[in-house]
């Protein structure tokens, strides 16, 4: 590929995050609602686009739950695929439901849909009791106390691949968690990057497939080609999107399947939305960048 710089997302490439974020998405509904959606049908938000943030597939899982008791008879794979058709995103879903559902049932899941109850909840399982209380500033609440989810999140980045990754290429960080969480993922995987070659959910407000962090990072490593590592379809569409956006650089979407992404599915459909390659684990990447494109 002739790259020259290295971009990569942080879950489901550097840490694997399915006892961590994925578990705060079910276990914050459960809590709040008492019913929730599966850990498989995350996957289905997150193919559907437009969910790089957590915090809103919860909130999208949250409003499915809730609209099902008001009669919403869709099947979870039917809201997302509805999802997927109006372009993806948390917006998207909540014009799935309010298009179907009727007036006054529709007042009640909004009632009842508290989203910054669910991202408190959320923070407070994700961050565990003591780092709750101090990137959050609140106290947290006591049936909540407790270590964190954050603490389950084996590394995936092999120190011999962080090394030569480091040695041959310029290295940034494109990822849609706030800049503390980013830090602790970078801090456990030993990756030291500096401030200006990262992006993160407090840095860019669009978010992934957006182009803007992928290309001004190109811009800043004066690249001529730059290879950004995902492991969801919306990590390749930003490769994708910044090749249309920068006539000055090519730009490559590679995936992996560590993250929720799997075998030969994932593989097809990671494909399908364009990757130039997709790949086992981060720990391959050094070997096929140096080989022929």
């Amino acid at each position: 590929m002739n790259a020259d710089a290295v971009v990569l997302d942080i879950d489901g490439v550097l840490v694997d995050v399915a006892d961590s974020y994925r578990r705060a998405i079910v276990d914050s509904i459960e809590h709040v609602y008492g019913r929730t959606i599966r850990r498989e049908d995350i996957q289905l938000f997150k193919n559907a686009g437009g969910f790089n943030n957590d915090w809103e597939l919860t909130y999208a899982g949250a409003l499915y739950v809730l609209a099902a008791g008001e009669g919403f008879d869709r099947s979870l794979e039917a809201f997302t695929d509805a999802i997927a058709a109006e372009g993806g995103g948390l917006e998207a879903a909540e014009s799935v439901v309010m298009d179907e559902l009727g007036g006054q049932a529709t007042q009640r899941v909004r009632g009842k849909w508290d989203t910054e109850r669910l991202r408190d909840v959320f923070q407070q399982l994700y961050l565990g009791s003591e780092r709750y209380a101090v990137l959050e500033d609140a106290e947290p609440d006591a049936e909540l106390e407790g270590a964190g989810y954050i603490e389950a999140e084996p590394v995936l980045l092999e120190a011999e691949t962080r090394e030569a990754l480091l040695e041959r290429y310029a290295v940034g960080i494109v990822t849609g968690r706030p800049a503390a969480e980013a830090e602790i993922a970078l801090t456990r995987v030993g990756l030291e990057i500096p401030l200006e070659h990262r992006f993160t959910m407090d840095d860019w407000a669009e978010g992934k497939p957006h182009p803007h962090a992928l290309t001004t990072l190109g811009d800043r490593f004066d690249a001529e080609s730059v290879v950004f590592v995902g492991d969801t379809l919306d990590d390749i569409q930003t490769a994708v999107n910044a090749e249309a956006a920068d006539d000055g650089r090519t730009y490559h979407g590679v995936g992996v399947l560590t993250g929720g992404l799997t075998g030969g599915s994932g593989r097809e459909l990671f494909e399908e939305a364009g990757a130039s390659a997709v790949l086992e684990s981060i720990n391959e990447l050094p070997e096929v960048l140096e080989l022929p494109y």
